[in-house]
C-alpha cells in the first residue's frame, strides 16, 4: 500500500459508514483503533495488515474519526485470540473465507496455467493471486506463502513447457540443437593446431550481432541465417506463450556456455536452444533488412558523389577550353578607336 495520501483521498477510502462504525460499539482504545484500521484496510487491499503496512496518515485520520489518541495504535497486539475474532469479523463483513490447503493447489495451478504463460515478473504474479483471491471472496495467504506458491506455479509452467516444445519439434531439429553445444573436433583436416586456431562454433556466431556496414557483413548474415533455417524450427513452436517468455528463454541462453547447456536437463536444455535460435532468427531476418537499406544508401551516396566529381571536372575542362564561359572573367570593354568616335571629341 502506498505511503502517501492527500485529504481527499483519505477521505475517499479511509471514512468508515454507518454499518462499519456499528461493529466499533464494544470497543474502546487501542484494541477500537486497532480494528477500525483492519477493517478499511482490508476494504482496499482484500487482506490483513501487518503493523508496518498501514500509512500513519491513516492512523491520524481514523484515529480522528473513532476518537482514539493515533498513539495508542503502538499497543494493539497483532497476536492472540483477539486479533483472531476481529479478523473473523472482518471476515464475515466483507463476505469472505479463510484459505484452505485446496484453494492454495487451486491457485499454484491457475497461476502456471494462466499468469505464466504471458507474464515473467514475480511482482505480477503476486499481483494476479491477490486479484484473483479478492475476486473468489478468499482471503489471500501469508506473504510468505504467497512466494512459495509463485515459485511453485513458476515451476510447474517450466516443466509444461519444455516438454510442450520438445514435443513440437521433430527428432531431426533436436539432434540440429544438440549440435549446436557439440565439441567439434580439434584436428578435422589432420592439419594440426594450427588449422583450427581461431575457429568459432556457430552458436557463438549465433550470438554475435553483425560486423561493420558492408558488403561481407550481409553475405555473412544471410549465411547464419540459412543455417539456422536449416536446424527445422517448426511454424508455432512457441503457440500459447507470449514474447516475453520466449525472450526471457532466449536472454538467458545468451548467458550460457556450452557446458552450461550440458549440464541442464534434456527439456530445458532444448527449449534454451530452440528459444536462442527462433529469437536470433527474427533478429537477423530484421538486422539483414536494416543492412541492406544502410548499403543501398552508402552505394546511393558514393554514386552521387562520383557523378558530381565527373562533372566538376567537365565543367574544369570546358571552362580552360573557352574562357567565355558563363561565370569566366571577362576582359574590359574599351570604346573602339575609328572617325565616328572621333567626331564626338574636341
Amino acid at each position: 500500500m502506498r505511503r502517501e495520501w492527500k485529504l481527499e483521498d483519505l477521505i475517499e477510502c479511509w471514512t468508515l459508514d454507518e454499518a462499519e462504525a456499528e461493529l466499533l460499539a464494544n470497543k474502546s482504545g487501542a484494541t477500537r483503533l486497532g480494528f477500525a484500521l483492519m477493517l478499511k484496510f482490508f476494504e482496499l487491499e482484500g487482506r490483513f495488515p501487518r503493523r508496518e503496512d498501514v500509512p500513519k496518515a491513516a492512523v491520524d485520520y481514523v484515529a480522528g474519526q473513532v476518537k482514539v489518541d493515533a498513539v495508542l495504535f503502538a499497543e494493539y497486539r497483532w497476536s492472540g485470540s483477539t486479533i483472531e475474532y476481529h479478523q473473523a469479523q472482518i471476515r464475515r463483513f466483507h463476505g469472505f473465507r479463510e484459505p484452505t490447503v485446496a484453494d492454495e493447489d487451486m491457485l499454484a495451478f491457475w497461476l502456471a496455467d494462466k499468469i505464466c504463460p504471458v507474464e515473467t515478473s514475480r511482482e505480477r504474479l503476486r499481483a494476479a493471486l491477490l486479484t484473483r483471491c479478492r475476486e473468489d471472496r478468499t482471503e489471500p495467504p501469508t506473504p510468505k506463502q504467497i512466494e512459495w506458491l509463485a515459485g511453485a506455479a513458476e515451476a510447474l509452467f517450466e516443466r509444461e513447457f519444455t516438454t510442450t516444445t520438445m514435443r513440437r519439434f521433430p527428432i531431426s531439429t533436436a539432434a540440429a540443437l544438440e549440435d549446436l553445444i557439440a565439441v567439434p573436433d580439434p584436428d578435422p583436416d589432420g592439419e594440426g593446431e594450427a588449422g583450427t586456431a581461431g575457429a568459432r562454433s556457430f552458436l557463438q556466431e549465433l550470438k554475435e550481432d553483425p560486423g561493420p556496414l558492408q558488403l561481407e557483413t550481409l553475405l555473412a548474415e544471410i549465411v547464419k541465417l540459412e543455417r539456422v533455417k536449416a536446424i527445422g524450427l517448426p511454424e508455432g513452436l512457441f503457440e500459447g506463450v507470449s514474447e516475453k517468455v520466449v525472450e526471457v528463454w532466449q536472454a538467458q541462453a545468451m548467458r550460457m556456455y556450452p557446458s552450461d547447456f550440458a549440464a541442464a536437463p534434456e527439456p530445458i536444455r532444448l527449449t534454451l536452444l530452440a528459444a536462442l535460435c527462433w529469437v536470433r532468427k527474427a533478429e537477423t531476418i530484421d538486422g539483414l533488412v536494416e543492412l541492406l537499406i544502410q548499403l543501398v544508401h552508402k552505394i546511393s551516396v558514393r554514386a552521387e558523389k562520383k557523378v558530381e566529381n565527373e562533372l566538376s571536372s567537365e565543367f574544369r575542362r570546358v571552362q580552360g577550353k573557352h574562357g567565355s564561359w558563363p561565370g569566366s572573367p571577362r576582359r574590359p570593354w574599351t570604346c573602339p578607336r575609328n572617325s565616328s568616335a572621333r567626331r564626338f571629341t574636341r
